[in-house]
């Protein structure tokens, strides 16, 4: 009986022991972290520091690339996680979470044995107000490490950036005196490439020699003396393909898109301002140029927008830029527009051809070579033809059997052949003028078009009924 009270008493003594082991611990723990709170405090007081700013913008609106480069380095420490405030985003990867520093947040770092601090300021109010972060530092130990350690900034950013590269599609806002910023962002998911897209094969490979020079040619362009900087026009019926080569260049390069709307700018000082607010590799794009020189419904001059193409502003917005320029046609173009320097290169997009048509065939339908393809042939020969959007839309509503896309292609095109010979029987016949435009004609009624497909389709699923049951009997 001794025996069992003694070894109960012994085990109350242990839990007891165990338990104010456990106590202290934590609370020493608590003071370890209370004291490295007050030497460093203590430290801080003593010694005198600099303090050194980087604005999201400069003082022309112009956004800070330094910034972002800052951002980058900042939320890629480990130390962040150590912060009382931490914002958590959902990464690219399933199940992936990233740590963003937030506002306000002070962020502590070590840099060649010297501890360093940045916080994240947010100034509110104002015209001028935008996010910065300021760096402290002590003022002994500014000569030894700030050049290093900016460059230090650099590369990891840099690298980090290299890693995450995810192209962006920028659209413009309205003008609002109240934003740090002119642009919006969404991540840029077109999957169209230059392989997939439906173009000439000789024109194709010499659009993408002339951008992989344009890549490596930074060093002579300085040479030079000019911005490194390129300018291409598009032009063509609507459907063609512009816009889906404009995101091809853009995932062939990993360059951002900025989209820029005219109808949102509010004037030409506007327009250089979105112009100042584009960031290097980056394809700036002004869809249906023609369609704004024609009828000038903002309030843009048209010397603000040939500064736009080759402006002092557009030399100082930034290196390693593409300029792209979209219309229908440049018949009634003012030359100025169109001269070399503002536009490089002028790239035609046509309506379909018998070799475009065997080109999409492939990516629609994955036929190289079809039974049906002379008759496809010889109805281009009369000179009918349809836009590559047109004759994709069929092959993908038939793209289970490339038979019937491919008797459905032969009926649209009769149809437009015989519009073709309604339009010329109706042309007096000294009209001269006369010129078939597929984006004023035959481009307008796709919703005609798309009708008479129905019907086409109703009859040539009639006839491949009859024609199998011939076959079956």
């Amino acid at each position: 009986m001794l025996s069992v009270i003694a070894y109960l008493f012994l085990l109350f003594v242990a839990i007891i022991s165990v338990s104010v082991l456990l106590r202290l611990f934590l609370y020493r723990t608590a003071l370890i972290y209370l004291f490295n709170n007050w030497v460093q405090w203590v430290e801080d007081r003593v010694h005198v520091h600099q303090f050194f700013k980087v604005p999201e913008l400069n003082e022309n609106f112009q956004e800070n690339q330094f910034y972002a480069k800052v951002y980058s380095y900042l939320n890629s420490l480990a130390s962040i996680e150590d912060s009382d405030f931490t914002n958590l985003f959902a990464g690219k990867k399933s199940n992936e979470i990233v740590l963003g520093i937030d506002d306000n947040q002070v962020i502590q770092d070590e840099f060649l044995g010297v501890r360093v601090s940045w916080r994240n300021e947010i100034a509110k109010g104002g015209e001028n107000s935008c996010r910065t972060f300021v760096l402290r530092m002590k003022r002994k130990d500014k000569r030894r490490i700030l050049r290093p350690y900016f460059q230090h900034i650099h590369t990891v950013s840099d690298e980090i950036e290299q890693r995450r590269r995810q192209v962006k599609l920028y659209i413009n806002t309205q003008f609002d005196r109240q934003s740090s910023g002119r642009w919006r962002s969404v991540p840029f998911a077109h999957p169209s490439t230059l392989e997939t897209i439906a173009m000439d094969s000789n024109l194709k490979s010499k659009v993408k020699s002339d951008l992989e020079s344009f890549l490596k040619s930074k060093q002579y362009y300085h040479r030079l003396g000019r911005v490194w900087k390129r300018s291409y026009l598009l032009y063509g019926p609507s459907g063609t393909g512009k816009s889906s080569f404009v995101a091809a260049m853009a995932n062939f390069l990993l360059y951002d898109v900025y989209n820029v709307d005219l109808s949102r700018v509010s004037g030409d000082s506007d327009l250089k301002m979105i112009l100042l607010q584009t960031r290097n590799k980056s394809i700036i794009v002004v869809e249906d140029l023609d369609l704004f020189l024609t009828e000038k419904s903002t309030a843009l001059t048209l010397s603000g927008l040939l500064n736009f193409m080759d402006g002092i502003v557009n030399s100082c917005s930034g290196n390693e830029k593409l300029m792209v320029f979209t219309m229908s046609s440049k018949e009634e173009i003012d030359p100025a527009f169109l001269r070399p320097g503002r536009i490089d290169v002028h790239i035609h997009f046509p309506l379909c051809d018998f070799n475009s048509f065997k080109s999409l065939a492939h990516s629609y339908l994955g036929v190289r070579d079809h039974k049906l393809f002379p008759q496809v042939e010889e109805v281009f020969q009369t000179g009918a033809t349809l836009s590559p959007a047109e004759m994709g839309e069929i092959m993908i509503a038939h793209r289970s059997s490339p038979s019937r896309a491919l008797k459905s292609v032969i009926s649209a095109l009769h149809v437009n052949g015989q519009r073709l010979s309604e339009s010329a029987s109706a042309r007096s016949p000294g009209d001269d003028s006369f010129c078939f435009d597929r984006s004023k004609d035959s481009a307008a009624p796709v919703k005609e078009l798309r009708n008479l497909y129905g019907l086409l389709k109703l009859k040539a699923s009639n006839k491949i009924g009859a024609s199998d049951r011939e076959s079956s009997s």
